[in-house]
């Protein structure tokens, strides 16, 4: 008897399942496109119902065209509004109007364990549909520029190629993240962009046509920090960043700057890395004062610097 209502309970329960798939699917599903370019293609979200779509950098860079097909066969040519390399999230914009659209959900609500809906193209099968749960938040992912990609969601449900771009939804029917990456030989190791991120970054991207950052013209590398030398300058770091070389006419050169110096603070802020010196360079910084903290010959020095804007290149 127990083993019959135990079996009911969890038929029951797949059941539920089954419908909170199927609905996230219904709400989603039909704003999820396939993106054709001469390389290759890869998986977009409309957004907004005068067709604004998301996807990933990666799919559309260098690409003279870009064809997109809706779930119900209506296909277009897309203008690229904007891209940024260093997030892996473009925008593009089709033509018509009251198109299915997605909501893009507060990442912040998004819990560890909660189930995550992969909606995409993977190896051209059409509207493809898996799921998983939501294995980690917060990570960070090495972008194919190089550069550090942080407010990355970890889930298992089974992205492959043709799927970046795709939506990870939530059982609400929201999206919750812009899939992005796998890690090859592994299994279940898959990634996707927060959609407080990508939010963000399309709004700039509307707005100017690309994400503007800052920049003071060095070159550098983590390198230890001496114990007993930060302990004396009053700095709570292991690390920070040994400037290698400076760029000739830069903020930095301009700030005096030397070769060997390590900068360990930014605006007051620790700086134990290449990283976290990027982490700070951003819009905001352009053309306005900031105070950077080098260690110089075991003394610590403060230098008054001016980033510039960074120059997008080709």
């Amino acid at each position: 008897m127990g083993s019959a209502t135990s079996l009911q309970s969890d038929d029951t329960l797949l059941d539920a399942y089954s419908q909170a798939v199927i609905s996230a699917v219904d709400a989603v599903g039909p704003s999820v496109v396939r993106l054709d370019v001469a390389r290759g293609g890869g998986s977009g979200v409309i957004f907004t119902p005068d067709g604004f779509l998301l996807t990933n950098s990666h799919v559309v860079d260098g690409s003279d065209g870009v064809r997109v097909t809706l779930p119900d066969g209506r296909a277009s040519e897309a203008q690229i509004i904007g891209s940024d390399v260093l997030t892996d999230i473009a925008v593009l914009r089709i033509g018509g109007t009251a198109l299915p659209w997605a909501r893009l959900a507060d990442s912040r609500s998004i819990r560890v364990g909660q189930v995550a809906i992969a909606i995409g193209n993977p190896f051209g099968f059409h509207h493809s549909v898996t799921t998983g749960v939501v294995s980690a938040l917060g990570r960070s992912l090495r972008a194919r520029s190089g550069r550090l990609m942080e407010d990355i969601i970890q889930t298992d449900a089974a992205l492959n190629p043709g799927n970046s771009g795709g939506a990870l939804v939530s059982t609400a029917g929201e999206v919750i993240g812009l899939n992005t990456a796998t890690i090859v030989p592994a299994q279940g190791l898959c990634f996707a962009i927060a959609s407080n991120t990508v939010r963000f970054v399309a709004s700039r991207l509307m707005r100017d046509g690309r994400i503007r950052r800052s920049f003071i013209g060095v070159a550098g590398q983590q390198t230890p920090v001496p114990r007993a030398l930060a302990r004396a300058g009053g700095i709570a770091t292991a690390s920070g960043v040994l400037v290698v070389s400076i760029e000739k006419g830069s903020p930095a050169e301009a700030a005096a700057f030397r070769e060997g110096d390590v900068i360990v603070r930014f605006d007051g802020a620790l700086i134990a890395g290449i990283d976290d010196l990027l982490r700070h360079l951003t819009d905001e910084r352009i053309d306005r004062t900031v105070s950077i903290t080098v260690l110089r010959r075991g003394r610590k020095v403060e230098l008054a610097v001016i980033p510039r804007e960074l120059e997008r290149r080709a």
